[in-house]
């Protein structure tokens, strides 16, 4: 790969859905229902779904969120449960290890509303992290508490995985800059203002201006920070995709080759079909614009592949015509969707 692109695994999260009528989700005889999933070797496994997450307001409206699953019996009392859901998890890792993932993101946060079992489902989930895994992780959350719990378990396990990465720090939690100086980690700064969201391109290299400045004064290299300038639905707005590469292209230009530019890549596909497609298609400007980080599904994202697309052609030319807003409310690209003709891109 010519390219050195950190791929920060985005999978292992407890706010990931699967829909219950879709095929991932099986009854058995009973009509009970089941996370049906396959193991590194192809065999098929079920994980059943305990009953308090049947009682969420999420699964009643079709939704199954399996991640969380995983981590409620891998913290099970019960050593049958505890088994199936440290299974979950660890193919999970295997796999996107496997596929080329630098860092796996973890996220607990919708585990719970209490703080107390966050914390704990980190810590765990940090602990089972390190006895599965070969590279270091992501440390997730939107709690500075959570995030300082998993750090805390992460240097318990001697950090064998290697420096882990601490996402996220942006100008209204300054203070976890302050864990990533003080433990050298790696880290993801976003480019969200003190109380917004940034409206351009503009106000994002001016937000992640101000944040690489308070880096600089907690002595944090350039080399160790991973800058997300933030991603919304193209469906949304078609400015978005612009705002996004503009301001790569902006960071790029002022803070020179040691930073890594970043990104939740698959933001940007949310509410529409051929997700795989848009998604792609995005990482491809986004490198062109001067990215060399995201995070992204590796299983799905080849970035060898990704770097060799040719924006000119066929559904590709369709998707990146959308993506740099010329497709108002992404209309011809739901009508080339739903006359076959996104179908070749693979």
């Amino acid at each position: 790969m010519s390219l050195d692109f950190t791929i920060i695994g985005e999978n292992i999260h407890t706010t990931r859905v699967l829909m219950r009528n879709g095929k991932r989700i099986v009854k058995d005889k009973k009509g009970e229902e089941f996370v049906s999933y396959k193991d590194l070797d192809g065999n098929t496994h079920l994980m059943p779904i305990p009953d308090q997450i049947k009682d969420t307001k999420v699964f009643t409206e079709g939704r199954v969120k399996h991640f969380m699953v995983a981590v409620i019996l891998g913290m099970s009392n019960d050593p049958g449960e505890r088994q199936i859901g440290e299974h979950y998890i660890k193919t999970e890792v295997l796999r996107q290890e496997n596929a080329g993932a630098t860092f796996l993101d973890l996220n607990v946060d919708e585990i719970s509303h209490k703080i107390d079992i966050q914390k704990a489902s980190m810590k765990w989930l940090i602990g089972f992290y390190c006895s599965v895994a070969s590279i270091p992780p992501s440390i997730d959350s939107s709690s500075v508490e959570i995030i300082r719990s998993g750090l805390n378990e992460y240097q318990l396990n001697k950090q064998t995985q290697g420096v882990p990465m601490i996402n996220s720090a942006s100008l209204e939690r300054l203070s976890v800059l302050d864990d990533v100086s003080q433990n050298n980690t790696f880290v993801m700064i976003t480019a969200a203002g003190f109380d917004s969201m940034p409206e351009d391109d503009e106000e994002r290299l001016s937000n992640v201006s101000k944040m690489i400045d308070e880096c600089y004064q907690r002595q944090i290299p350039l080399n160790k920070i991973h800058v997300d300038p933030l991603l919304f639905p193209i469906s949304v707005d078609k400015r978005y995709g612009n705002h996004f590469l503009d301001s790569i292209k902006g960071i790029r230009k002022k803070f020179g080759e040691e930073i890594h530019i970043s990104g939740g890549m698959s933001n940007v596909s949310f509410g529409l079909p051929a997700r795989k497609l848009i998604n792609d298609t995005l990482i491809k400007l986004s490198i062109d614009a001067g990215a060399n980080s995201g995070i992204i599904n590796p299983l799905e994202s080849d970035i060898e592949k990704i770097q060799n697309m040719d924006l000119d052609c066929g559904p590709v030319k369709i998707a990146s015509q959308m993506l740099l807003g010329h497709d108002e409310y992404c209309m011809n690209f739901i009508s080339q969707f739903r006359e076959g003709n996104l179908k070749s891109y693979k």
